[in-house]
């Protein structure tokens, strides 16, 4: 057989948390051809990869990508950390089924201005990601919030019976027009007023179509169990795979309570399907909130539209300067974005490790000055917490972001090395790699990623990319099921 591409001698991480194995890999077209010695084998491209380890493409599934696959298609960020596929829509905000003619409500200003929210239908946000052709596969869940955007004049109040309808029909049309499922981002003030009975009807929609519900829970931090318990409780009654987003103890108040959450989540997962994602930082990052702004962490502003000269300032410092409280000098910087200092290091690694959490990196693109996630998430995963500190094995580490992930999003032939599956493959140095971004220089590129293939059409190669894209809009295909028996 002649191969379009061969690559010979990896060390293959095959995504399923099996121990690595030498094979020679032969790519045909679109897809893997063959796994094995392929000895008498020809290709056009033939890559040696000795020494080095091959993954199935890392699985992004939690990103705030949206309007960026589409308007900076080549997506640095995300492939030269190795990543494949984002999974677009999280924490309630989405961008469709999305119209705006005035002022982007919070947070959903994370993806952009108004003129961004331009895809009154999922089908027309697909078509526009397919036109684009982004450098990453992308595949989209519906926010909550955007549907709130869509139906609601006040959000400071639950939806009545007739909105909650007008929100169940567009989700329905997104479903059957591909999207994976539902996100909500019940922190936030403009979904917070929403309660079980609105999301009740939502969520059961998403179960009978088969797909999959994410949460950015109502509380993270005094009120995480009670917060968990009402995401277990709403996915049950839709019966729907359940994926709380970025899993954490947030506040110092709340620090060491890691091993409760996680028991949490064990004891639901052994009656339904329900998952978590976490990324690999002690701090997170979000528009500036004003119910988080304490003096116990470290808050650092980012960006702010009427005062753009505090930016990349502490807020205790611009606080001092004016002469103002916390929330005083807040309230006046927003509307703005902030990185929070609020987890401990060994919460943080106690999630990671669990068996039922993924990585993703919750990164902002359009943040000037952006957590360092953005670029460095999953090279840190491998590089920090596999290699060095032995938190889990490479094999492990890679399966919560390629097998699992794909799994538990319905990404069909996706996350795996085996014939038949997508040529989305990562080639990395082990003993190179590295995350380079830091809090200060967050925009940097990591160290050890040698090749990322989409779609077998090689994007990254020595810490360039080619320029040659085959992402493609991932509509969902597959049904999932709530039952605990079909857990992967």
């Amino acid at each position: 057989m002649h191969f379009d591409v061969l690559i010979r001698g990896a060390q293959v991480l095959d995504g399923t948390g099996s121990a690595p194995f030498r094979a020679n890999i032969g790519i045909l077209g679109e897809r893997i051809a063959a796994i094995g010695e392929l000895g008498q084998h020809t290709a056009t491209t033939t890559l040696d990869a000795a020494g080095r380890y091959l993954a199935p493409g890392f699985i992004d599934v939690h990103t705030h990508d949206d309007t960026n696959v589409i308007r900076t298609p080549e997506m640095l960020p995300k492939l030269s950390q190795g990543v494949t596929t984002v999974v677009v829509g999280n924490c309630g905000i989405s961008a469709s089924p999305v119209s705006l003619a005035g002022e982007v409500p919070d947070p959903m200003n994370l993806l952009g201005r108004a003129e961004d929210f331009r895809y009154p239908s999922f089908a027309t946000y697909a078509a526009a990601v397919d036109d684009a052709v982004p450098s990453v596969n992308v595949a989209a869940l519906i926010g909550h919030t955007s549907l709130r955007s869509q139906v609601m004049d006040d959000f400071a109040r639950p939806a009545s019976t007739h909105e909650i309808e007008a929100m169940r029909a567009l989700l329905s049309r997104a479903l059957d027009e591909g999207a994976l499922g539902l996100s909500s981002g019940l922190a936030y003030r403009n979904a917070f007023h929403a309660p079980t009975a609105e999301m009740e009807p939502l969520v059961a929609a998403v179960g009978k179509a088969g797909g999959v519900y994410t949460t950015h829970l109502r509380d993270e931090f005094a009120g995480l169990l009670e917060a968990m318990d009402e995401a277990f409780a709403t996915a049950r009654h839709g019966e729907v795979p359940l994926v709380i987003s970025h899993l954490k103890c947030a506040g110092a108040g709340n620090w060491g309570n890691a091993p409760r959450a996680l028991e949490r989540l064990d004891t639901a997962a052994r009656h339904q399907r329900a998952h978590c994602d976490c990324y690999p930082y002690t701090a997170g990052s979000s528009t500036l909130d004003l119910g988080q702004v304490s003096d116990d962490i470290e808050i650092t502003i980012t960006w702010s539209e009427p005062h753009p000269d505090q930016a990349q300032r502490p807020l205790k410092a611009i606080a001092a300067d004016w002469g103002a409280s916390l929330v005083e000098a807040a309230r006046r910087l927003q509307p703005a974005g902030a990185v929070y200092h609020n987890m401990s290091e060994d919460d943080i690694r106690q999630v990671l490790a669990h068996p039922l959490s993924m990585v993703g990196s919750d990164g902002l693109p359009n943040d000037p000055h952006p957590h360092p996630r953005l670029w460095g998430a999953f090279p840190r995963v491998l590089a920090r917490y596999s290699r060095d500190l032995g938190l889990m094995s490479l094999s492990e580490a890679v399966r919560k972001m390629t097998g699992l992930s794909a799994a538990n999003f319905g990404l069909t032939d996706r996350g795996v090395i085996r014939e038949g599956a997508y040529a989305d493959l990562t080639l990395f140095d082990l003993e190179t790699l590295e995350d380079t971004a830091d809090y200060d220089a967050p925009i940097m590129p990591a160290r050890g990623i040698e090749l990322v293939m989409v779609n077998g059409v090689i994007g990254y190669r020595h810490g360039i990319a080619t320029g040659k894209h085959a992402g493609r809009m991932l509509r969902r295909s597959q049904h999932l099921t709530h039952r605990m028996e079909d857990c992967p």
